[in-house]
């Protein structure tokens, strides 16, 4: 592993969770969409994240072997569209109501992603941390380098 592997690393994870708070708060504001594009109610979607593959010459020889670290950082995979229903809500004077009343709505809850927004939140800050603590290292060094 390089010495600035670590911020490589914390700067996928950085990137990685501020997709996953986007994707959130894109949830939280559909929460009442009814109608989208496709016609139907707006569709919650979730991030799916997968580890960047640690590549180089003696990680294609040696595999597994060389070391118990695998990867270079985190990525997202794709967005999802969850599957799950709705609920439906009797309000026979919406424009989307079926002919007896309901309105189909979002699968959208709002505390899932009030909880997801908060997880991902310390996610972010956590990779700053170590982000600052790296810069902290490398800053100590050069003070021991020029002998201070």
């Amino acid at each position: 592993m390089s010495f600035f592997n670590s911020v490589n690393i914390a700067a996928s994870g950085l990137t990685a969770q501020r997709l996953r708070m986007d994707t959130i708060a894109e949830n939280i504001a559909n929460v009442n969409t009814t109608r989208t594009a496709d016609g139907g109610p707006f569709q919650r979607r979730t991030v799916i994240f997968e580890q960047i593959p640690r590549e180089g010459p003696f990680h294609r020889v040696f595999g597994d072997r060389l070391s118990s670290y695998q990867g270079e950082g985190v990525r997202v995979s794709h967005v999802l569209n969850d599957p799950s229903p709705g609920h439906l809500v009797y309000d026979p004077t919406h424009p989307d109501a079926d002919d007896a009343g309901y309105v189909r709505m979002p699968n959208v809850n709002i505390v899932e992603e009030m909880v997801n927004m908060i997880s991902a939140s310390r996610s972010y800050e956590a990779n700053i941390t170590a982000m600052t603590s790296f810069r902290g290292i490398v800053s100590r060094t050069l003070e021991i380098g020029r002998g201070q």
